[in-house]
This record gives C-alpha cells, structure tokens and sequence, in this order.
C-alpha cells in the first residue's frame, strides 16, 4: 500500500501550516481523558483510538526507525491509548512491538493484538507461540484469524486457547469489502470477541449491514484503514476544514475521518498506523471532545461527497 504523506496535506491546508501538525500536544490537557468503550463480552474499558502496525513498525534493527518508534509509544502511553495491532505479516513488526514496549517498562499498560496468518492447525499453533515470544508475552490480550485464513481450524484452537487462558480475547479480520458478508455470518454464528474490518467516511459499505450485526451480536469492533489507504487526504488536500469542526475539537482532517467512525456506537476502537510521533498525536486526539451526532455524520458525509 502506498502511505500518504500527511505533511503535503496538511501543508496546503486553509489556515494550517506545518507548525499546525503538533497543534494537538500544545492544546492537550492532562485533566482531559480519552474515551473508552466496554469491550462487548467483558464489560472492560478499551481507549477508542489505538495504533496499526502494517508498514509503519516494520524498521528490523535501522536505530533511527526504532528510537522514532519509542516516541511513537510514549506519546500513546501520554495520551492514554493501549491497543497495538500487529501480525506475523507485518515484517519485524511484532519483533518491534515486544523489543520497544519492553525496552521503555511499559509492557503492562499496552493491550496487545495480533494475528494467526497461516494454513494448518499444528502451524499455526506454532505461529502464535512465535508472535507470543517476539512481543515478549506469554499471553496476548487479543489473537485474531487474518483475512480468516483457514479461519474454521484456527476457531478451535483459540476457543482452547481462551478457555486456558493463554489468549484473553479471539477475534476474525480482514480488510475488504468482499469479506463483509462471511464477517457478518462469523459474527453470528460464532460470536468471537472482537471483529476486525475495513471502514472510512468514503468507504462506508460496512453500514449497510456488518456494524449493525457486530452490535447486535455482542461482539466489539476494530476498524481498520480509517483513511482508505490515504485516499481520503488525497482528497482533502488544499481542503479548509468548516468551521463547525471546531464544536467537535477537530483541529485535523485525520480527526475529521477518525470521528465520523467513532461517531458510530457499533465501533468499539479505531487503528490508525503511522511511525510519526505528531501524527500519533493528532490520531489520538479525535478520541477526547464531542463525537458527531446522527446530522453532522449525514452533514460529514455530504461535504467529502462533494470533493
């Protein structure tokens, strides 16, 4: 996937320059506190913005990358977010995740998930204890089936997993609208803890019936490819935000896009990747302030319509 560059957008940006970009830490206030959401089969509080791995942690040993990354984590620890999303896909990204969360004492504030991403049960079995060993856990808070790679074998043994209490939550995922229908039928049949799929404010097939269906199935929701690839800053480049963003605390068209997806009660988190400390920031911040109502949303939707 191709990443946007969000310093291009936000350069062009009607009343924005680049000094805007760390806006978000000069207005934090440590009296304010993130918005969580109860994960739907324990009641327990999740902050609603989190972190995506995909790319962005896949540094391996490059010290630059990695001492970037720590401040990545701090910032996420500062603006009280805990989910790291990750997978055996995303290169040395686990590797990273376990290296860094270790490296700076915060191994036990971070919520973990991961991914089995391979066919077999025995290999994926062994899959999993491998993730389990590069984050430096002997249990993930969240394992999920990837893109539902033989999704019906690896159901069974997560169930297991839970039930021993090596895993605390098992969830499905994929990232296409393609996969919405099998999700929706996972979803109900199954009931995993969380599901995980693809949702932007210009791609919204996911509301025609898999949010709805999550919700009424008691099962939590992550949402990936908020930006649709950087397609949405593509087409808000040289773009003003309106002025009625401002009732909501959005300084950013990224706050923009994230809180029209957190405006709907279906989502449970949000996971946004980036490997820049101020764009951490600026993600996590459209979890504190005011979310959309049903009209904004509709107001929302019409004004990325019309560009």
């Amino acid at each position: 996937m191709k990443k946007m560059n969000r310093r291009e957008a936000s350069k062009l940006m009607g009343g924005f320059t680049i000094g805007s970009l760390m806006l978000p830490s000069l207005v934090f206030q440590s009296n304010e506190t993130i918005q969580k959401r109860k994960i739907r089969s324990s009641g327990e509080l999740l902050p609603v913005v989190g972190l995506g791995t995909w790319q962005s942690f896949d540094v391996n040993n490059d010290v630059n990358g990695r001492n970037r990354l720590l401040k990545v984590l701090k910032e996420m620890k500062k603006h009280g977010g805990s989910l790291i999303d990750s997978s055996p896909m995303y290169g040395s990204s686990e590797r990273v995740v376990g290296d860094l969360t270790h490296q700076i004492g915060l191994k036990e504030h971070f919520f973990y998930a991961t991914k089995v991403w391979i066919n077999g049960e025995k290999r994926g079995i062994q899959q999993m204890e491998h993730s389990m060993k590069l984050m430096k856990t002997d249990k993930i808070d969240l394992m999920q089936i990837h893109n539902l790679i033989d999704w019906k074998t690896h159901l069974k043994t997560l169930k297991k997993w839970k039930e021993d209490g090596r895993i605390r939550y098992w969830g499905i995922t994929h990232y296409l609208n393609s996969s919405h229908d099998m999700l929706a039928r996972i979803v109900k049949t199954e009931k995993p803890d969380f599901v995980q799929f693809n949702y932007s404010i210009d791609n919204t097939n996911a509301e025609k019936n898999l949010l709805n269906i999550a919700k009424e199935s008691g099962v939590s929701v992550i949402i990936n490819r908020p930006f649709n690839g950087g397609g949405l800053f593509r087409l808000t480049k040289g773009k003003k935000l309106p002025e009625w963003c401002k009732h909501y605390k959005i300084e950013s068209w990224a706050q923009f896009f994230l809180k029209y997806i957190l405006s709907n009660e279906a989502v449970t988190a949000v996971i946004p990747g980036t490997s820049k400390p101020h764009h951490l920031v600026d993600n996590m911040m459209a979890g504190f302030g005011n979310l959309p109502d049903e009209n904004t949303r509709r107001r929302m939707l019409s004004l990325i319509k019309t560009m």
